[in-house]
């Protein structure tokens, strides 16, 4: 994969330093959009080369029944509970709609908004938000994680797998982003 890279960009140097036009009366917008699209091809191969793109993500199944859903939360909640953090715990199904909620007296009201968002966005992206706060801390090009449509990129949110297919996800709010994370796998963990 890197070997066909080096050959992509040597190829591409060869065809810049010409100054002969690649095409009759090649404009100078039109070099410029060669570069950009150019570039763009570079980093999705240089991305399916880092293996960012090598694991798939489990297929959607049935939507998690109640009685799981809340089995879930009460592991979750019990282990909030256990470490004096006041936060919210919410369960959705695969598609983000909320099967149930809990809230650990006192907590903050905006942490119940926060484990929704995060809930949802590990249904919509099959992954646990912690991948886009991860990919954030790394800048840069990791910074396309904020215009992706629902993405939260704060730890939380993780999807739940029965028998290798998502049939929902769980979202946690009120503490540190690795509070949070232990809180959900907990949580997650109960079904196993």
């Amino acid at each position: 994969m890197i070997q066909l890279i080096c050959q992509l960009l040597f190829s591409y140097i060869q065809l810049t330093q010409k100054r002969v036009p690649i095409i009759p009366f090649q404009r100078k917008e039109d070099v410029m959009k060669m570069n950009r699209w150019f570039a763009l091809v570079v980093v999705v191969i240089m991305g399916f080369a880092s293996g960012a793109f090598a694991q798939a993500p489990p297929p959607y199944g049935l939507p998690i029944s109640l009685e799981v859903a809340k089995k879930v939360a009460a592991a979750a909640v019990a282990e909030a509970q256990k470490n004096n953090w006041y936060m919210a715990v919410v369960v959705t199904d695969g598609s983000g709609s909320l099967v149930y909620l809990e809230r650990v007296d006192n907590t903050q009201y905006g942490s119940v908004d926060v484990a929704i968002k995060k809930a949802r966005s590990s249904a919509a992206y099959r992954n646990s938000t912690k991948v886009f706060a991860d990919i954030l801390a790394q800048g840069g090009l990791g910074n396309r994680v904020l215009i992706l449509p629902g993405a939260m990129p704060v730890g939380g949110g993780l999807p739940i797998v029965i028998d290798g297919k998502l049939v929902g996800t769980i979202g946690v709010s009120g503490g540190t982003m690795a509070q949070d994370e232990q809180v959900a796998a907990v949580g997650v963990n109960a079904l196993k």
